[in-house]
């Protein structure tokens, strides 16, 4: 049976350096202003410590309790951090085996979004090793994912979020999380549709802009119903649109995308954008994708669900 989406958690991976709370707080933030519970994950996969045959071995018991001290260890410091900021907050914390990008995939079955943060990687590592999480998780969590590196550019007077428009399916669902994101903070939204010259052959740059235009208005309407404090701006940017959204989210408290949108090549764990901006944006990036059940039809039920 299936969980019902107002009690779906806020599933935060935990990193095991007590330095890194930035995706802890954001996630804990988040799952205060959604009165959603926050469930704290640490995955432990197998040790990476190389060893030789001269080198005494511990047993695997060994290994297992030595594993699961420290794990438990960062996540009772993990727990009371939340504690202290969040006092009221419902909490759950697991200490879970195998490696995190398939632990919080399957956590992600229940939740209502999934945080992490990551450091920056070559985009060969992040594209080829197994130690990346992000990657993975974006391309194949049927809920939102936020990638939390580094904290919101609060200095501008009016907050924003920015959602990137592409006409495809899956942006109507990031455009739906986007308006209920803007509307919880009390911040505008720009909703961006990125317009790439073509390279060869003439056009007329005029029309184009324009019908460019016609099909964001036509793609962000429908929810002022919803929304109705949600102030909204259509911007149609010449540009690539990895670079546009990166340039873009320099100052935005979130930047919201769709996966596997028009962009990208077949095969692809990420389309190119999502992929791009995996690697460049400055704020936290929410990727949600077409397997994510996210009232596609209906914008604004489960804000006004998670509030009764």
């Amino acid at each position: 049976m299936a969980t019902p989406r107002t009690e779906r958690p806020v599933v935060v991976g935990v990193d095991p350096d007590p330095a890194h709370r930035l995706a802890l707080n954001w996630a804990a933030d988040e799952a205060s202003l959604r009165h959603l519970p926050l469930r704290l994950v640490l995955a432990q996969g197998m040790p990476t410590i190389r060893v030789t045959e001269a080198d005494l071995v511990p047993s695997w018991e060994e290994w297992n309790r030595t594993l699961h001290t420290t794990g438990q260890r960062a996540l009772d410091d993990a727990v009371a951090f939340v504690e202290a900021h969040y006092p009221q907050l419902p909490l759950s914390a697991q200490l879970a085996e195998g490696e995190p990008a398939w632990v919080l995939r399957e956590q992600a079955r229940d939740a209502a979004m999934v945080v992490l943060g990551s450091n920056r990687l070559p985009a060969a590592k992040e594209m080829f090793t197994s130690a990346s999480v992000a990657l993975p998780l974006m391309a194949h969590a049927p809920c939102p994912v936020v990638v939390v590196r580094r904290p919101e550019d609060t200095s501008e007077e009016r907050p924003h979020y920015v959602v990137g428009v592409d006409g495809s399916p899956t942006c109507q669902a990031a455009i739906n999380f986007a308006f209920e994101e803007a509307a919880l903070h009390h911040a505008s939204l720009r909703a961006i549709w990125a317009w790439h010259r073509p390279v060869l052959g003439s056009l007329d740059e005029h029309a184009a802009q324009q019908e460019c235009r016609e099909l964001l208005s036509e793609a962000v309407s429908g929810r002022a119903s919803a929304y109705p404090d949600v102030e909204v701006h259509h911007e149609v940017v010449p540009g690539h649109p990895v670079d546009v959204l990166t340039r873009e989210s320099a100052h935005a408290l979130g930047l919201v995308i769709g996966t596997r949108g028009h962009g990208g090549f077949t095969g692809m764990l990420l389309g190119s954008v999502g992929h791009g901006a995996l690697h460049h944006a400055v704020c936290p990036l929410i990727t949600v994708g077409p397997q994510a059940e996210y009232d596609v039809d209906q914008p604004g039920k489960r804000n006004q669900e998670a509030r009764t």
